[in-house]
């Protein structure tokens, strides 16, 4: 139950659900990923948020060679004052002076600008209920003003990762022992797959491998699987 004191974060979300599956499987989902990343992208997780207060600015990747996308969906209406993702445009061009920069600067924003989080010059993508966002993990957002029940939940999507490139791809899964899994993906997910949507669950489904032991040994020292 989520008592508003602290984010509650289920990964994986639409694995949960034999229904919230076919997301996966939606055009307008598959569309996105097959424009942004080629057909052959991979599924890299999900997760369904209640966030607690604010989320200071961040990036969710530094991604030099693969391309990974959030694709965000939204059920409550969201503005600059409530809540809304803010984004600092051009920031996940990483090789770019303007964003290269950014990397060690926003470290220590308060102390170089003197400003706070909220006051860092940034866009605000108001949203309705029904709305998604599409970002690249370089992205540096956060969000400001939020209530203690401000939702969000996303599906992470990614290039396929080429046979050389093979480890980094395997460090990325490791992340997610943090959440006690065994598999990437939940047994819902695999055992109802398409031919289509296995597609974009084989090359991580090949090299995961190595998750349950990492996951194993996480549960002995953290009292609950992570939060975010």
């Amino acid at each position: 139950m989520h008592d508003g004191t602290q984010r509650t974060c289920i990964v994986p979300f639409i694995d949960q659900r034999e229904r919230m599956n076919t997301l996966l499987d939606d055009p307008r989902i598959e569309g996105i990923g097959a424009s942004l990343l080629g057909n052959d992208f991979n599924y890299m997780g999900s997760d369904g948020n209640y966030y607690t207060g604010e989320t200071g600015w961040h990036r969710d990747g530094f991604h030099k060679k693969y391309r990974h996308i959030k694709i965000a969906f939204y059920l409550d209406a969201l503005d600059g004052n409530s809540g809304a993702l803010r984004v600092i445009p051009g920031s996940h061009r990483l090789d770019d002076q303007f964003g290269g920069e950014l990397t060690e600067r926003m470290r220590q924003h308060e102390e170089r600008f003197g400003i706070s989080g909220n006051q860092v010059p940034a866009v605000a993508l108001d949203v309705v209920p029904g709305d998604i966002l599409v970002f690249n993990h370089n992205l540096f957002h956060a969000s400001f003003n939020g209530g203690s029940e401000r939702r969000m939940f996303t599906i992470n999507l990614c290039q396929r990762y080429k046979e050389e490139d093979l480890q980094e791809l395997r460090d990325y899964i490791s992340g997610h022992a943090r959440f006690w899994l065994d598999r990437n993906y939940s047994e819902t997910m695999m055992g109802t797959a398409t031919p289509g949507r296995m597609r974009h669950l084989e090359q991580v489904m090949a090299n995961d491998g190595h998750l349950a032991g990492l996951s194993a040994e996480l549960r002995k020292t953290m009292k609950e699987p992570a939060r975010g």
